[in-house]
């Protein structure tokens, strides 16, 4: 007895050193823009274990409050009320610098829910060499995205871009198989536009990065009809298969796909959450291997690009070369 008593406080200083370096062990997680309710829903699955869906291995400790001031209701008034949630709930930094953020932190999102602002926050996180996630869209325009990826390339970052679509429940279900023998996909979600992006940028990024998950790369391709209540994009695909996406306004309904195949038709619908995009986020910080390629998230904006073409020109189809051609040319164009 005398033994177990001599050696019980020895055990309980040991057990709270291992739990101290199991807490010291998570990642440390910066934020940059706190423009979006993605900061919030993010933070809490991350910071808070007493949830459902609590997600260990990572903190969110630091943040920056970058927004756009020409977009004050969609960005620049949602600053403050973000800023002080993540910091009087979630214990949260706010940082006065991207440099202060970046100097405190293992991993950093780029969170402004305004494209245009992240290749200015890339050019000053990307010399760190610290992983990056990069919110919905991925850019605010595609030179901006292709500039995004070279920069990337450069300096030898691991990032990447998703929506939380792709890991939908519903999505993720598809086989294989399914994939392999799939003739035509249909995907649809809401497609609000915002002046500042082109038409399928600001919302219509969901269902297309979804429409991509499903099929693949290899957009040839891409035709739409536009009319204020909605948008069809139709992509043709190298190998012939087709992919549809269908953007509503004016309605209300979730997300959810259609994939024709040849032994018949898969048809769900869903609600979106945050808790498999943010795991594939941690995973993702903890092995530096990307799930999704920049190459793909390029693509994606070159199909929704090729998409606006399209309805500049009447709905004639419009191909992913040429719209990359014109977007490298714009680039060079562009002073750095």
């Amino acid at each position: 007895m005398r033994h177990s008593l001599f050696h019980f406080p020895l055990l309980l200083v040991f057990a709270v050193i291992v739990s101290a370096h199991a807490a010291a062990a998570d990642l440390r997680i910066g934020i940059i823009g706190l423009d979006t309710s993605h900061v919030v829903a993010f933070t809490k699955l991350l910071n808070d274990p007493s949830i459902p869906g609590h997600i260990p291995g990572a903190r969110i400790v630091a943040a920056f409050k970058s927004g756009s001031e020409d977009m004050p209701e969609k960005s620049f008034n949602r600053i403050e009320p973000y800023a002080s949630e993540l910091s009087g709930k979630y214990g949260v930094k706010i940082c006065d610098s991207i440099d202060e953020v970046v100097s405190q932190v293992d991993a950093i999102m780029i969170e402004n829910v305004d494209g245009r602002k992240h290749l200015e926050i890339a050019r000053a996180v990307f010399p760190s060499g610290k992983p990056v996630f990069i919110d919905k869209p991925y850019a605010g325009t595609l030179p901006q995205g292709i500039e995004i990826m070279r920069l990337a390339r450069t300096h030898g970052v691991p990032c990447f871009s998703a929506s939380s679509l792709r890991y939908a429940t519903a999505v993720q279900q598809l086989t294989p198989e399914q994939k392999k023998e799939m003739r035509a996909v249909m995907t649809f979600s809401p497609c609000e536009i915002e002046p500042h992006h082109p038409d399928l940028f600001w919302y219509g990024t969901h269902g297309v990065e979804m429409l991509y998950e499903i099929v693949g790369t290899g957009c040839e391709s891409v035709s739409r009809m536009h009319t204020p209540k909605g948008d069809v994009a139709t992509g043709r695909w190298a190998d012939g298969r087709v992919g549809i996406f269908v953007g509503y306004r004016e309605a209300k309904a979730d997300y959810g796909y259609k994939v024709i195949g040849e032994k018949g038709v898969i048809n769900e619908d869903f609600k979106a959450d945050y808790v498999q995009l943010v795991r594939e986020i941690v995973t993702f910080f903890q092995t530096r291997r990307a799930p999704v390629s920049l190459e793909e998230s390029v693509e994606v904006l070159a199909f929704m690009e090729a998409a606006d073409e399209s309805k500049r020109r009447g709905g004639a189809p419009v191909s992913i070369a040429e719209t990359m051609r014109a977007a490298e040319a714009k680039l060079s164009a562009t002073p750095n």
